[in-house]
């Protein structure tokens, strides 16, 4: 087998290789002067299954994913099996305003047209994964990977954003072996908002927050501040996918004891590798 890593993933492209003991081949990529993506890949062939690690997101990675397919296949791929650890356009799932495009589905259609198997990483919406239907689809999950990070670290309380994370938490407390619950969010006044656990008393523990996706940071932060004002002795924060948009990064250690994420996006905080996962999947 052969592991292709795009320019978006390439180091979790290495970590699934180094865990299937397989070969790993770099995508070599650069940008002619309009922006264009020039593309090759250094092998006189691949007459092998090949996986192919690459981000659809955001655009000019859907862009280089759909040109390392051809590549593939133009030098003898047997089998494609595209890993998308971020799926760019997965909360676009439906037309919620009149004149929208179905995103999340436009991006479904490309992908599989040169696939033979699709493995995402907690995709936003499972129903996503109905839509497939000219490739085999798998989705993984991250938590796993983010409480075996978290193993030694003396866990009390695991806790989900809202009830709709909630299976989330409950993977990841598993793992550990703690209690997990949400957080539920009361309105005070039009300024104010009350967040607490729904069931279970988060003072004078360590509290892990888990979620999907953290993009500006804000829930998260407000949430952090909030158990440590009802006495938590320490909030951790953790999520699959790191997009920390706006400064969100920086917001979160001033109220986070620590903030990790997957490597399903490269930041300076994705030490979670969920290689072990995918490969499973393989």
């Amino acid at each position: 087998m052969i592991v292709i890593g795009g320019s978006a993933s390439s180091k979790l492209a290495q970590d699934l290789a180094a865990e299937m003991n397989a070969t790993y081949i770099p995508a070599g990529v650069k940008r002619f002067p309009d922006g264009e993506c020039y593309l090759r890949l250094g092998a006189e062939s691949l007459d092998d299954e090949v996986v192919i690690v690459q981000n659809s997101y955001p655009d000019q990675n859907l862009v280089e994913l759909l040109l390392l397919q051809d590549a593939a296949i133009g030098l003898g791929a047997k089998k494609i099996t595209n890993v998308v650890p971020y799926f760019g356009y997965a909360r676009q799932d439906t037309r919620f305003n009149k004149g929208e495009p179905w995103s999340a589905r436009v991006m479904v259609d490309h992908i599989q047209l040169n696939a033979d198997k699709v493995i995402l990483v907690d995709i936003h919406n499972i129903d996503i994964m109905d839509w497939f239907d000219e490739a085999d689809v798998t989705n993984i999950y991250a938590a796993p990977a983010i409480g075996r990070y978290f193993r030694d670290a003396a866990i009390d309380l695991v806790l989900a954003p809202d009830e709709g994370a909630l299976k989330r938490a409950g993977l990841v407390a598993e793992t550990l072996g703690c209690e997990w619950d949400y957080l539920i969010k009361t309105r005070l006044s039009g300024t104010q908002v009350h967040m607490s656990p729904k069931n279970i008393d988060a003072k004078n523990k360590k509290v892990l927050i888990v979620d999907d996706i953290i993009s500006t940071g804000g829930t998260i932060a407000a949430a952090t501040e909030e158990l440590k004002r009802l006495g938590a002795r320490s909030v951790y924060a953790a999520c699959t996918h790191g997009l920390f948009i706006g400064g969100g990064l920086d917001r979160l250690r001033k109220n986070c004891d620590k903030i990790v994420s997957a490597n399903t996006l490269e930041n300076e905080v994705s030490v979670v590798s969920v290689a072990p996962e995918i490969a499973k999947a393989i």
